[in-house]
C-alpha cells in the first residue's frame, strides 16, 4: 500500500492546468492509480484526482459504497476516469455541501450542474460514457475541477456558507480531515 501525501490548498500545482494521458495500460500509470486508491481508501475520501497527490495528469478516481464523510450520499460506483470531458445535460444547478481532502476541516455550500454526461477512458484506453445526477454528477464535478486547477472554494457563491466542519455542523458526526 503506498499512501501519499494529499497537497493543500496554497499549493502551487493544485492551480495548474494538468496535462492529459498520452500512454495507456503501462506500468507507470497503474501504480499511480493504486497509489490513489489507496491514499483515498485510509483517508475516506470520496473521490481523489493526481494533482492533489502532486502528479498534475488529467486522472481522477471517485466511487464507494458508504463513506464517513458525506453519510448520507447515496452509493457511488467506484471509477477510474482519464482526460474526462463534462458536458451539463440542463442548466439547472443545486447547492449542497462540499469537502475536500485538500481543504482539510472545511466546508462549503457549492452550486453543481444537477444532471451531466461525461466521457473519457479508464486506465486501459477503454471508453467510459455515462449521464449521472445527484451526489455522482456532484463528485465527478468536483474531481475534474481539480483538473483545471479549481478548487472548491473557487465555486462558492455565499462565503456565509463555508467555514469548520465542526463550527458548521457541531455533534453531527460529519467528518473532514
Amino acid at each position: 500500500m503506498a499512501i501519499r501525501s494529499v497537497l493543500k490548498m496554497g499549493d502551487p500545482v493544485l492551480l495548474q492546468v494538468a496535462k492529459p494521458v498520452e500512454r495507456f495500460d503501462t506500468a507507470e500509470l497503474h501504480e499511480l492509480i493504486q497509489d490513489m486508491q489507496d491514499t483515498m481508501a485510509y483517508l475516506n475520501g470520496a473521490g481523489l484526482a493526481a494533482p492533489q497527490i502532486g502528479v498534475s495528469l488529467q486522472v481522477v478516481i471517485f466511487g464507494f459504497d458508504q463513506n464517513p464523510r458525506y453519510p448520507r450520499a447515496e452509493e457511488v460506483p467506484f471509477t477510474v476516469l482519464i482526460n474526462p470531458q463534462l458536458i451539463p445535460l440542463s442548466d439547472d444547478k443545486e447547492d449542497d455541501w462540499e469537502g475536500c481532502l485538500s481543504v482539510p476541516g472545511m466546508r462549503g455550500m457549492v452550486p453543481r450542474y444537477s444532471h451531466l454526461r461525461y466521457h473519457g477512458v479508464d486506465q486501459y484506453g477503454t471508453a467510459i460514457d455515462r449521464s449521472v445526477s445527484g451526489f455522482h454528477a456532484r463528485v465527478v464535478q468536483h474531481e475534474c475541477d481539480h483538473l483545471q486547477g479549481i478548487l472548491y472554494p473557487m465555486r462558492i457563491k455565499d462565503f456565509r456558507q463555508f467555514g469548520f466542519t465542526d463550527v458548521l455542523f457541531p455533534g453531527q458526526g460529519v467528518v473532514d480531515d
